[in-house]
């Protein structure tokens, strides 16, 4: 096993761990909301606060651009890593051959 490999074997590692952590923390947030606490006593007599429409309407559109252009670099720095990687590996196969 070369040190190529090796690194290649270890980045791969890192991004299908990284994968895993983001998939979890975007549900967690999702099943902390689902779960309700009892409430034992007397109701209350206060009337429930108003939730505004914009918070309860869903994701601002300056949120949604942000993770498309994150989504956007992030692919596109993969696609330079990997075309070096792949370069390089051209390169060193012809002057062996």
């Amino acid at each position: 096993m070369n040190t190529t490999h090796r690194i290649r074997h270890l980045i791969s590692i890192l991004a299908a761990g990284a994968c895993a952590l983001l998939a979890f923390a975007g549900t967690s947030p999702a099943q902390a909301e689902t779960t309700s606490v009892p409430h034992y006593g007397p109701p209350a007599s206060v009337a429930p606060a108003q939730v505004p429409t914009v918070i309860a309407g869903g994701m601002p559109g300056w949120q949604i651009a942000l993770i498309a252009l994150a989504a956007a670099l992030c692919a596109a720095t993969m696609a330079v890593v990997l075309d070096r990687a792949r370069s390089a590996r051209r390169a060193a196969s012809a002057t062996t051959a």
